[in-house]
């Protein structure tokens, strides 16, 4: 089983060294070009074609306006705190807005969702808003954002 290698060794006067790759362009000429390829690449936006569909213009000025309410008794705004289960706007702009409170004797609980149902009407663009108020699934602390979670001490 012990087989036994050879090998062959010869003895090598010099080596060519390879010719190095250049690039006939000047530093100020390749700091142009790295500058017009970053500025292009990073004003670039994602492109939504559906301006209905999250991300939006139309979806996400209904969102900045459910931002701007805040609980009376958490100092955070309803869509951070979890509140907002779904927002759904149809191609002739008419929102739905699924939401909770954070429980059933909340003390805004006849007002807030024609609060919400009143912002979102008043978002240009929005033909008409209707707020489904739901129990199931309940609220609890784990359906608010990192943010909100930072703001309250949580993290």
């Amino acid at each position: 089983m012990n087989e036994e290698k050879t090998f062959r060794v010869e003895k090598v006067d010099g080596v060519e060294t390879p010719p190095r790759a250049r690039v006939d362009e000047s530093a100020t000429e390749k700091l142009e070009r790295k500058k017009d390829y970053l500025e292009g690449f990073l004003s670039q936006m994602p492109q939504t074609e559906d301006p209905v569909a999250p991300g939006g213009a139309l979806y996400e000025s209904v969102v900045a306006a459910l931002r701007e309410i805040f609980d009376p008794e958490i100092p955070v705004n309803i869509y951070d705190l979890g509140l907002i289960y779904g927002v759904d706007v149809s191609p002739d702009a008419q929102v739905t807005i699924t939401m909770t409170l954070t429980t059933p004797h909340c003390p805004v609980a006849e007002s807030m969702p024609a609060e919400v149902e009143l912002r979102a009407s008043s978002v240009p663009g929005v033909r008409d808003a209707e707020v489904n108020l739901v129990w199931d699934p309940p609220w609890d602390p784990s359906k608010m954002s990192d943010e909100a979670r930072l703001e309250l001490g949580m993290l």
